[in-house]
């Protein structure tokens, strides 16, 4: 059993890095689109390009604001909460494993 302990453990561990790696992006974007930076920069284009699929059905399920793009928050909320739920059961599951 210790070996699927320590399996559930490492894809406990890559979900929250991969995780992490994904507020990162999504904060970064959020900032960006701030500060309006160019367009043709190859890191903005980095971040839009990995960050809109994401954001785009997100984005087209609420509701329309007055200039107000709040689909970054949702992620932010989905990705805490995916972190808080699914990357804790799967190491209290790994923990139940061990002998």
């Amino acid at each position: 059993m210790f070996v699927l302990a320590n399996l559930l453990d490492a894809v406990a561990a890559v979900i929250n890095m991969g995780l992490t790696f994904l507020l990162i992006l999504v904060f970064a974007r959020a900032v960006i689109s701030w500060v309006h930076a160019d367009p043709y920069n190859p890191i903005v284009q980095f971040l839009y390009t990995t960050t809109e699929p994401i954001l785009r059905p997100i984005r087209r399920r609420l509701p329309q604001m007055t200039g107000i793009d709040i689909s970054p928050l949702v992620v932010v909320m989905i990705t805490i909460f995916l972190r808080q739920f699914l990357v804790r059961s799967l190491v209290q599951i790994a923990q139940t494993l061990r002998p």
